[in-house]
């Protein structure tokens, strides 16, 4: 195999996901909180655009980057909700927002370039970065402070080899979120040093302290910011595999120029599915934070029947991140991952380990599920690690 694949591994949601389709197949009875993955259904008005749109034979080619129509819906939405002033040239619609990211890295970083990246960190960060042949930089929060990342942080791991600063806000997988003065003061410290800030936008609209900010807004900054967002999180359009980038017309024009040459367009009712979701009504977005929260306040309740367990408050995004160190070295445990294998086959719980997010004694739980399944998880994992000697 060529060195970059050997550069990078299989992504571990993916692989857990698959090992659970598996027990699922076989009749067994699982509490899933692997895939980060809304619970809810697309909403109507979203569907119905795209069978309209497959009804009326718009299934044909359109621009690489997107038909106007959905990149101009996304700039818009941007600018109505964080006075942004990005025009449709600045702006490319992707194959989801994973693809967004990897084109964006692959457009700016070379072999060599350093790319800072917080630690907890999203799982295909890093090896998307070294697929590229960048070298990555993590920077340590702490579990102490809630995961924060403040841009002294940042500024202490720059050097003259740094090109890019990864920030995800809220974070997948602490649900940590980027202060607006930290968001702002980073944006200004990256433009005046010529390094670029990628903003992974995936689950802005799912931020509970009532601020919710954009790196965008900073739009004096915007030559060496580029925004990475996507309509999965925010809309329930995980399968739909929609996403986007805003940022300079030079790097969109290179991230455009690499999606000829692998995806070209996302499929052309998935666009107009994504103009209805960007220009219709946004209730439905403030109806799914607003669960997100009660699902949040049920589980984090649950875990305080645990003894051992310990978690932070997530301020965002649909996930706790629950330290698990006091169960390592219990009953033969290992490491967060033996403890996520031993649940999965023992407990038919479903969580990821840590490790796959920085992390050594951490599990990620996904709680964009059923009040039901939270309930019987909690139960599941409270019998289990209390049997651990």
């Amino acid at each position: 195999m060529s060195d970059r694949v050997n550069r990078i591994e299989v992504s571990a949601t993916m692989a857990i996901t698959a090992e659970a389709l598996k027990m699922k197949a076989q009749g067994i009875d699982l509490a899933d909180f692997g895939a980060g993955e809304p619970h809810f259904n697309t909403p109507e008005h979203i569907k119905q655009a795209a069978i309209k749109a497959i009804e009326n034979n718009f299934s044909r080619y359109t621009a690489v980057a997107g038909v106007p129509q959905v990149r101009q819906a996304i700039v818009d939405r941007h600018a109505a909700d964080f006075k942004s002033n990005y025009t449709v040239e600045e702006c490319v619609f992707t194959t989801g927002g994973k693809l967004a990211l990897f084109n964006a890295v692959q457009a700016l970083v070379d072999h060599g370039d350093e790319v800072i990246l917080p630690v907890p960190y999203w799982v295909s960060f890093k090896d998307i970065i070294q697929y590229a042949g960048g070298t990555v930089v993590f920077v340590e929060s702490k579990e102490s402070e809630n995961f924060r990342v403040t841009a002294a942080m940042i500024e202490a791991a720059i050097t003259p080899k740094t090109k890019a600063i990864i920030l995800n806000t809220p974070s997948n997988p602490s649900g940590a979120v980027v202060s607006p003065a930290d968001l702002e003061a980073i944006v200004r410290l990256a433009h005046a040093k010529g390094i670029y800030v990628l903003l992974d936008e995936c689950y802005v609209y799912l931020t509970f302290t009532g601020e919710v900010v954009s790196g965008g807004s900073f739009t004096e900054c915007k030559e060496h910011i580029v925004i990475l967002g996507s309509l999965s999180k925010t809309y329930a359009m995980t399968g739909w595999r929609a996403g986007f980038a805003l940022g300079p017309k030079q790097i969109i024009s290179a991230m455009s120029k690499l999606q000829s040459q692998s995806t070209s367009n996302t499929a052309s009712m998935v666009q107009q599915a994504s103009i209805a979701a960007l220009t219709a009504s946004q209730e439905c977005v403030s109806e799914m934070r607003a669960d997100y929260i009660k699902l949040r306040d049920r589980i984090l309740e649950g875990f305080k029947t645990i003894p051992g367990l310990t978690c932070t408050v997530p301020q965002g995004a649909f996930y706790v991140y629950p330290n698990v160190k006091a169960f390592i070295g219990k009953g033969g445990i290992t490491s967060a991952s033996d403890l996520a294998a031993k649940l999965l086959t023992e407990a038919h719980v479903v969580v990821v380990p840590g490790d796959a997010f920085g992390t050594t004694e951490h599990i990620r739980l996904s709680y964009a599920v059923s009040a039901d399944v939270i309930d019987k998880g909690v139960v599941r994992i409270r019998e289990y690690l209390a049997k651990l000697n």
